[in-house]
């Protein structure tokens, strides 16, 4: 308890009337409070000082007895000073406001919370194919849906819920921890700021249950790795007929045994005899619709050599063009050949000596004539 005069620890004059009072402890509230003086033990004893004189200058009777017989009304079973629990004295609306001005927040009374049901997140797994062309796959969730006994309302009947007499309907309960007022969701309404006079014996007053249920996705053509989608409305079921909430649903796409995607491009590797790389040949290759598309090869090509087919890759999201496939050339060198087969391959290499026939290796061989010289 301060040993100085109250009225000049709060600088005001013994006939200040209340809200000159009020007014004298929030402008020191505001200049000595801890949060905006850390560590100052300073400013934290005139902030004590200042509470505990407006704790006894806000209530008209310890003012009186204050005013009579000094700080001696509050010993040895007068009038007991709570400042550390700030006593009956209304510190709210000063609290409140002295927030407003350190946070750049607003002091008008908190509104119910929004009971609004919570997001969900579903990750979904789709093979490559399934991409090419629009689908609506179906999905279980085990979530919380509205229930249908009471229709989300929480009550057995359509009576109008009583406002909340523990919130006053705000949804939020204060109390006094040390120096800070704090705020937490009502435990009585749960944030709703209404109490329910006859709950439903179903969902036990919460107008929603856990229960399965089955969802459509709209996946559009050409969608790709990674993707998040967002369905509205889909998440969980709000609390007493609250506003659900979203699901988000991230879409994987599996690997194909065959093709590999790069954007809207689609990449496979095909392999080609000896024979039909050096004499060139007309081909087939899978498509990703389910199709095939025929190729030219042409003569000499060479193994890892790139060929394009245009439009046969992956449908580009809301626009339709495609990708293009691009197949890469795998030159296969022949085995287990016959004594006919390896007698038709010496000659065909002795006749390749007069004539480059291979560009690539007659290009290495005089580089590495040239390193030796």
């Amino acid at each position: 308890m301060s040993k100085r005069d109250l009225y000049e620890v709060l600088n005001v004059s013994r006939t200040a009337d209340q809200e000159t009072i009020k007014k004298a402890f929030r402008k020191l509230a505001l200049q000595y409070h801890p949060d905006r003086n850390p560590g100052n033990k300073e400013a934290e004893e005139k902030f004590r000082e200042a509470t505990s004189a407006y704790e006894i200058l806000s209530d008209e009777d310890k003012r009186a007895a204050y005013d009579r017989y000094g700080m001696r009304a509050f010993e040895q079973g007068g009038y007991s000073s709570q400042a550390h629990g700030f006593g009956g004295a209304d510190f709210s609306s000063i609290f409140e406001e002295m927030f407003r001005d350190m946070t750049g927040g607003s002091s008008q009374r908190p509104q119910p919370q929004n009971s609004r049901g919570a997001d969900i997140k579903y990750d979904l797994e789709i093979p490559l194919e399934h991409t090419f062309k629009e689908s609506r796959p179906e999905i279980s969730l085990r979530t919380l849906v509205s229930c249908e006994t009471c229709e989300g309302t929480g009550q057995t009947d359509r009576s109008v819920a009583e406002t909340c007499h523990h919130c006053y309907g705000s949804g939020r309960q204060r109390f006094q921890q040390g120096f800070f007022m704090m705020e937490r969701t009502c435990s009585s309404c749960q944030g709703t700021g209404a109490l329910i006079q006859n709950p439903c014996t179903t969902c036990k007053g919460q107008g929603r249950l856990t229960k399965t249920k089955k969802i459509s996705i709209n996946l559009p053509a050409g969608i790709e790795d990674g993707t998040r989608l967002r369905v509205r409305g889909e998440g969980e079921a709000g609390l007493r007929g609250g506003t659900p909430g979203d699901l988000y649903v991230f879409v994987s796409i599996l690997s194909h045994p065959f093709f590999e995607r790069e954007g809207a491009d689609l990449f496979c590797t095909v392999p080609l005899p000896m024979t039909k790389a050096a004499l060139g040949d007309k081909i087939d290759v899978p498509t990703i619709e389910g199709g095939k598309a025929t190729i030219t090869v042409p003569e000499g090509t060479q193994s890892g050599q790139h060929l394009r087919l245009k439009g046969k890759g992956m449908p580009i999201l809301q626009r339709s063009s495609r990708g293009d496939l691009i197949v890469e050339i795998i030159v296969e060198t022949p085995q287990n050949l016959t004594k006919k087969q390896k007698d038709i391959l010496r000659e065909f290499d002795a006749q390749s000596k007069t004539k480059k026939v291979s560009p690539q290796s007659q290009s290495f061989l005089e580089k590495m004539k040239r390193l030796w010289a």
